[in-house]
């Protein structure tokens, strides 16, 4: 497997620490779109680009359709985040985000559990 380059590594602590940032304010039990709105606040607050609710292309059988895919959260064109507010991580959402980055080309993303105790139990990051 191929190291994280310099960019990747200090998205992968942004995007680590604007989800601890959220947690530790708002804490659990809301809803995915509270959590989206205020992750993506704090990666505003950093100046990370990021674009939200993506909607990705599918080709299949050689014909593009529109429909099909939608990312919560791309950031900097480089990773995905998944955000989720679940009781517990089912292993269906891990498929999800590989599926994702298989589909998109991309090679790095989160699956983020706000619905946890320590936020540290929900972060899942997921690279092929």
């Amino acid at each position: 497997m191929t190291p994280l380059s310099v960019k990747e590594e200090q998205l992968v602590k942004s995007i680590v620490d604007s989800a601890y940032t959220v947690h530790k304010v708002l804490g659990p039990g809301l809803l995915e779109s509270v959590y989206e709105a205020c992750f993506c606040h704090e990666l505003n607050k950093r100046s990370i680009p990021y674009r939200r609710q993506v909607k990705i292309p599918i080709i299949y059988d050689g014909v593009t359709l529109k429909e099909g895919l939608r990312l919560d959260i791309l950031v900097e064109d480089v990773i995905i985040s998944e955000l989720k507010s679940v009781e517990s991580l089912n292993p269906i959402f891990v498929a999800q985000i590989l599926s994702q980055l298989k589909l998109t080309g991309k090679r790095l993303g989160f699956l983020i559990n706000f619905n946890v105790t320590t936020i540290k139990e929900g972060i899942r990051r997921v690279i092929l």
